[in-house]
Order: structure tokens, then sequence, then C-alpha cells
């Protein structure tokens, strides 16, 4: 064993029929750490020495095969923590100089998971047998690398290049009935039957009833040179087209090519080669960083760690039937929660069910969903003109329009006829909670129960706790959020709490740049490249300029010396353009909602300009770039760090995975305050000070930011509890 407390380990049970059960056992998943990897060969090699072992069959604990390579080891060897297993120890020693040089044949009894370097295992067997719901998968490029244990070259052999492409590059996993008609699995067996089956192909294997195979020298699922020429450029064009900041991609094609052109021995070493490169880049730094950023928010200290069960949620409530209302009935009822829709009319009542209806027929067309399935998901919906029904629900989301006045009347009629345990929650994106719920006496069960737009369709759920709210609501929440499979992320409360508190210096930086010269195409298009899904502008086209106005104003109100106020917006909508939904805003959009630049807009800047009083700079007319990012985002990590300081969020990697699910920040740059670490505090800090010393207070770094930096220690990493930060 390779340390005193190794992590995960094989077994091996040799029965009377002469086949040897190695089990791969690293609870809960069996990831492959280096102990697992150095166990498996150590096992193979004594069922090769023994006389009594006739064949060998592989399988994983508590149903599950393997999950894949622990990630956890990736930040130890990334740090030089501890040492990297020499280039193609896993791939070319142990898997295919061991494993499938065996003299003894063996097979892979699949069930549950075999992702990653699991099915890399299964691969380098002679036969795999699986049951249909086993779930087969190469998902490493999500984490910025490719496969690393013979992957590239024993996929495209087993199914074919264009399928296993399509494995790859999309992280696409295929279930065991699917596996079985490519030919990636032998035969599909029960969960009971599993063993005994593989049992049975060893031997038979053995006998030479059944073929004895070496994936990696399979030829026949290959298509013809010229053919694979085609796919190969074709999945080029479409990485480069898709993904165009990521280098990861085109390195896999790369290695998967080389294995077919050259051979696949010489695939395995240039896989090996490439495998540690990308493990040291900033990408897959970056996404690790997102891996467990995400896996992490559902731990909150003074919370979590309470011991408390979540509550059962039977019935949940929902006030609006509006675009987030319908758009949270959607989420509710595709996890088989009922949901009462409450509106003030027949007519809005119907426009929000017609919503819901809508959103559930999208998934049908796109093959997401059954008829029958879309049939028993609606009927969970009903739609109610008053409170009546509310006296059995356990939780309510008020989704009405951001007006405070509203809101409170509201929550003062919920507490009325709710039942007392009842959970009260609203789903404002700006408004102060403690304001909304001032007319009532429940502030223990008050809740912020923030969806992004369209909320069915976007990861993120930002819970918001006030000083009162109590931790039983909270632990309810975070369940609730799980099962209607969102991320959801604690966060304090305050004006626009952290994601949209964190992003709205993001379009006042650029109505500062553009007031002052910079084209306004010009930063979508560099933010664009960047990564992120679209520009500040259009991105305002697409909420539209009532909701841009709404929540700006609360920010103006509440952070008067850090805001830059301008007239723009409001300019343009005097003129009847308020976005996408009138076809006119900073773009004009035809039928198809293809966005054009406008040069109308130029007038509206002047005019704007004139009445802030400020003058066009010339060096901001010819911005880079990078200097363009940087003058947009800074501003973003300066108010970021104020959340933080403010503990508002728990740590900063609840911030990162904010930035990623509710903004489009690029997840391979590793979230907000994780990128502004490659810059380091200083080299920021001292940008912010240059700018507010030319274009005033907006651009001032906060406290935190200036400590951080004089310290020049990081903004996010170890300066918060919690933080794994690899």
């Amino acid at each position: 064993m390779s340390s005193r407390n190794p992590k995960g380990r094989t077994t091996i049970e040799v029965g009377a029929d002469g086949v040897a059960v190695i089990t791969i056992f690293n609870p809960p998943v069996n990831s492959l750490s280096l102990d697992v990897l150095n166990s498996l060969k150590e096992s193979y090699e004594q069922a090769l020495r023994r006389d009594d072992v006739k064949a060998i069959v592989v399988t994983g604990s508590n149903g599950k095969f393997s999950g894949g390579f622990d990630i956890t080891a990736f930040g130890g060897i990334q740090e030089g923590k501890f040492p990297a297993p020499k280039p193609g120890f896993v791939s070319i020693e142990i898997l295919s100089d061991t494993v499938d040089a065996a003299r003894k044949p063996s097979v892979a009894a699949i069930d549950g998971l075999a992702l990653g370097g699991g099915l890399e295992v299964a691969m380098a067997c002679h036969a795999r047998i699986s049951t249909s719901n086993a779930q087969l998968g190469l998902p490493e490029l999500q984490l910025g690398i490719l496969p690393g244990f013979g992957g590239t070259q024993r996929l495209p052999r087993l199914v074919g290049l264009a399928k296993s492409l399509e494995m790859m590059l999309m992280s696409k996993p295929v279930k065991g009935e699917e596996a079985l008609s490519l030919g990636l699995v032998d035969e599909i067996a029960t969960p009971d039957q599993l063993l005994a089956t593989a049992r049975r192909w060893a031997l038979e294997i053995l006998e030479r009833k059944r073929p004895w195979v070496s994936s990696l020298y399979k030829t026949d699922k290959l298509e013809s040179l010229a053919e694979v020429k085609e796919i190969l450029k074709f999945a080029r064009a479409q990485i480069r087209k898709q993904a165009p900041n990521l280098t990861h991609p085109l390195v896999c094609i790369d290695v998967v090519e080389e294995g077919i052109i050259s051979g696949p021995r010489a695939g395995l070493f240039k896989e090996a080669e490439a495998f540690q490169v990308l493990l040291h880049s900033d990408t897959c730094k970056s996404l690790v960083h997102i891996f467990f950023a995400q896996r992490g928010t559902t731990k909150v200290p003074g919370i979590t760690d309470r011991g408390l069960a979540p509550r059962r949620i039977k019935k949940v409530a929902i006030l609006g039937g509006g675009l987030m209302g319908s758009g949270i009935a959607t989420a509710l009822i595709l996890s088989n929660y009922p949901v009462i829709l409450k509106e003030v009319n027949e007519k809005f009542l119907q426009a929000g069910i017609d919503r819901v209806r809508a959103n559930l027929q999208s998934r049908v067309k796109k093959g997401k969903m059954t008829q029958e399935k879309f049939e028993k998901n609606l009927s969970l919906l009903k739609g109610v003109l008053d409170y009546d029904s509310f006296r059995d629900v356990d939780m309510v989301i008020e989704a009405v329009i951001e007006n405070v006045s509203l809101k409170q009347q509201i929550f003062a009629d919920l507490e009325k006829y709710c039942p007392s345990h009842c959970i009260l929650a609203s789903n404002t994106s700006t408004i102060d909670l403690n304001l909304i719920g001032e007319k009532t006496r429940s502030h223990d069960r008050i809740i912020g129960a923030h969806f992004f737009s369209p909320a069915h369709v976007m990861p993120l759920l930002e819970i918001v706790r006030t000083q009162k709210t109590s931790p039983q609501v909270i632990v309810d929440l975070l369940d609730v959020g799980k099962k209607i499979k969102k991320t959801p992320v604690v966060v304090g409360n305050c004006t626009g709490f952290a994601v949209n508190r964190m992003f709205f210096p993001y379009t006042q930086a650029a109505l500062l740049l553009v007031e002052r010269g910079t084209d306004v195409y010009k930063i979508d298009r560099a933010i664009n490249k960047f990564g992120m899904p679209m520009g500040p502008f259009r991105l305002c086209d697409l909420v539209g300029f009532g909701v841009a106005i709404a929540t700006g104003s609360q920010f103006v109100l509440n952070f008067p010396e850090r805001t830059y106020k301008s007239m723009l917006i409001p300019l343009m909508q005097e003129d009847k353009r308020a976005g996408e939904t009138t076809r006119r805003g900073f773009y004009v959009y035809d039928n198809k909602r293809k966005a054009s630049p406008d040069p109308e807009i130029k007038k509206y800047i002047e005019k704007s300009r004139e009445m802030s009083g400020v003058k066009i700079d010339p060096k901001l007319t010819k911005l880079s770039d990078k200097d363009i990012v940087e003058m947009i985002f800074f501003p973003v990590v300066n108010e970021a760090c104020r959340v933080l300081a403010e503990g508002i969020a728990v740590k900063s990697a609840d911030l990162d995975i904010s930035a990623v699910m509710g903004m489009g920040f690029p997840p391979y740059r590793g979230g907000i305050l994780f990128w502004a670490d490659t810059f380091g505090s200083k080299y920021i800090c001292s940008r912010l000070e240059e700018w507010a010393n030319l274009y005033g207070g907006f651009f001032k770094p906060c406290a935190y930011l200036a400590d951080r930096a004089a310290k020049g220690a990081p903004l996010g990493s170890t300066s918060d509890p919690g933080q794994s930060r690899l």
C-alpha cells in the first residue's frame, strides 16, 4: 500500500469455479485513488500468480462499479504535495500491460456508475456485463483534462470514432441498454444476476466459447481513414466555434487521432503526456475549483452542522403567474411537488397556467419528456384567485413585481391564511427581506428563494436568510433546492443579496465607459469573447429596461457613494425602446430575435453624456479587449469583496459558483474571485485606484480589497472559512 491510511482498496475472493472476483472498495462511489489503483494492480498480480484462479471478474462494492478518479487528489498533485504517478503508470503499466495483456481473461461487472477512470478500467477487461440502468461515460473534459487511463484509445475502438467523440467532447454518458447497442458492453443482466453472468462469461472466454477481445487492438468499429479525417475535421470546427477559449477539447481530438494514425500504443503515450500538461493548466484548476465549490454550497456553518433533518414539504403555493412565478411552478411540478398558483384575476391566472403548459410542452418537443409525464406533471398544478386553499400549504413563494408595499401587504395576508409552520418565501431579486416582512410577526419563517430567469432552466437558487430566519427553515429550503435539481447557495440579507449586488457594477461600468467614448458594441464583443454568454448591453435588452431601471435604482438608493448614475437607459425608454420585447434597445431585433447594432444609439449617448456632464476621453475610445474586461469586471470583484467582508456570503467559493450559475461567468475561469486571484490583489487594487483618480468614486477599492493588496494576500482561497481551493 502506498500510504499508512490507505484511501480505498480492492479485495479479492476466489470461488469454487476458479473465478477471482476483484472488488473496488472506496465509498461512496468507489473512486479510483492512487491507493485503489495500486491495490488493483496487486490483486491482479495475485490472481495471475495463483494456480486456483482461471479467470477474473472486476466489480465495485455496494452497487457502484466506480465513479472515476478521485478528484481530491488533483489538488495535491497540482500543488506538489504528493508526486503524480509517472506518465502512463495507470494507462500502460496497470491497464494495458497487466489487465489487458493478462493470460487469464477478465470481465467487468458494471452496476450503478462506470464513469471516467471507472469506465477505462472496465474497457481494459476482455468483456463487459452491465445492468440496464448503469451509467457509462467519460466526462473528464468537464474538469479541463482528457481521459487519461487509455479512454481516448479504447472508446473509439469499441463504439466507433463519431460516437466516442460525442461521448468525450460533450461529457455525455450512456445507459446500459444503449451501451449494449453500441458495443460498449456485451450483455445486460439484472443486478442480482450480474456477478453470476460475468463469472460465466469469463469462463466461456477461457474455454473459447466467447471471443477473447483486447479493446486496444479492435478495428472493426473504426471508420475508414477518409471518414476519420472528415469526422475529426468537423469535430475541430465545432469546438473552435462553440468553445473558442478552450484548448483541451482540441488536445483530446489530437490524441484520438494519434492512436488511429500511428497505432494505439503511440496513442497511449501521447495521452499520458497530454494528461500531465492539462492537469497543471489554469482551465483544469478552475474547473476543479468549481466542481468542489458546487458541492460545498450545502455546507453552511452554524446551520447544516446542527443535526437538523429537513421537514417534508408536501404542497407549495406560488403568488404571481408571470415569467418568474410560472417558471418556479414548472421547476416544482417537474420534481412532483403539488403547486397552487394564485393570481389576481382570471385573465392573469390563465396566462400563468398557459406559460407553465408551454414550458412543459417545449420539453416534450425536445424529447426530454413523454406525453404521459406531461399530463401527470400538469395535473399537479391548480390555479386559484383567493387564499382559501392556502390553509394546508407547507411553503409559499411570492413572485410578484418588485413593489415594496404590495409585497408587504401579501406577507401580512399570508400570515393570516397559512398554517403556522408554513415557510414564507419571497423571490425578490433586490428588496431587503426585513422591509418585505415589516408588517408581520413571523420573522423566523421569512426567507428569500431567489430564482434566476428562466427559473425552470437556470441552475442557481439563492437562499436569503435574515438575522431572524430559523435554521430549520434554511435546512428545509436547501432540501427543496436539491430536490428540484438546483444548486442552492445560502447568503445574507441586503439590497441585491449576493449575485445581483455583486454584478450591479457590471452594467454601470459599461455605461461609464460608453459615456466617456467606448463603443457599445465593442464592449459587448470583448465581454462575449472573454466567455460571458452576452455582453452587458445585450443583457439589458434581454431582461428589459423596466427591470434594469427598477433594480438599478435600488442600488443608487442604497449605495449612492459608489454607483454610476447614467440617464442613458431612461432616455431610451422614454423613446419607447425597452429592449428585446419592443424589438429596439441597444440593438434592433428582427422577427427571429436576431440582434443587430443600431447607429441611432449615438444620439442617446450624446444626450446622456451631456446630462452626466462628462467628456469623451480619447484613451477610452481605443481600449483593448483586455482593458475592457478589466474595467468591467474589476468593479465586480471589488463588490464581491464587500459581500464577503460583510459576511453576506459564507465563503468565496459560494460567490464563485453564484457568478458561474447565476450570471454565466465562464466556469473555466473558476468564478469571479478565483479568476481575480490569477491577477493578484495588488494588481487589481492599483488598477482600481488609478481609475478612481481619473473617473471618480465608482472605482474606489473597498477596505477589504485594499487590506488584502497591502498584505499581498489572495482575495478568495485562504481568506475565508471552509474554502476548498485546489
